[in-house]
């Protein structure tokens, strides 16, 4: 709308959350490849944060932490915006303290997997999105996925809208913010090769497929369940922006 470009199959859009299925992946790849285990805690990676000697790698990917979610932050929208260090990031999630006794229950938080993110950072010692390029996309050929950065529609990205009357183009959230908990950009075909590839068990060893789907009060890893009909869908929603 802004530029008045037609959207094409090449159109890349940002993801969301629809990006913790990815990450979710590159964990499980990490416990197959020995540098991680569910069972580990994260204070050896992030000792201030509260409750973090008894916080798993399951409890992150599951949505158990008890950690509070980041953008929930009352301020969060003036600060999004704004590119963030690790650091930052950090202290951000440490001040939201705990909403919970981690493994009591399940409650959806962006902090989770922000926390991944830099969990896979330090363990490969490279970048989310080089990693996402040399153990999913390169392999599964999928050349419109990525890490996302500002928005060029030049470069066929898209630009986020909402409607209150008219279409209104909303700000950008930073990605050093949601980083792999929502910072992906991808089209609907990679989308569907990247799906197709996890549940044929081109991407992981049954086992960890199958840590994925299955449900514990609503949460796989990386994936919620679906009414599809009389059938039930494995995947994940996603929005950002807007």
């Amino acid at each position: 709308y802004d530029t008045d470009q037609k959207a094409n199959v090449k159109s890349r859009y940002r993801i969301g959350s629809i990006s913790k299925t990815f990450t979710t992946v590159l964990v499980m790849k990490a416990i197959e490849e020995g540098k991680l285990s569910l069972e580990q805690t994260m204070d050896s990676y992030f000792p201030k944060i509260d409750n973090a000697e008894k916080i798993t790698i399951a409890h992150l990917l599951q949505h158990r932490s008890g950690i509070h979610n980041v953008t929930q932050d009352e301020n969060y929208l003036e600060w999004s915006t704004k590119l963030h260090t690790e650091k930052q990031m950090v202290e951000r999630i440490r001040k939201g303290g705990s909403d919970f006794e981690p493994g009591s229950k399940a409650e959806y938080s962006n902090s989770n997997f922000i926390l991944l993110t830099y969990i896979l950072e330090h363990e490969y010692k490279q970048d989310y999105g080089d990693l996402l390029e040399k153990k999913i996309t390169k392999p599964l050929g999928l050349e419109d996925t990525h890490m996302g950065g500002t928005i060029d529609p030049a470069n066929n990205d898209c630009y986020s809208y909402s409607y209150i009357g008219k279409w209104k183009k909303e700000s950008e959230t930073d990605m050093s913010v949601p980083e792999g908990a929502g910072a992906i950009v991808s089209t609907p075909v990679d989308l569907v090769k990247f799906s197709d590839a996890l549940f044929s068990g081109d991407l992981l060893q049954e086992q960890y497929l199958n840590k994925m789907k299955t449900i514990k009060d609503h949460y796989g890893m990386g994936l919620f369940e679906f009414p599809f009909g009389e059938q039930k869908g494995l995947g994940h929603t996603g929005g950002i922006d807007a």
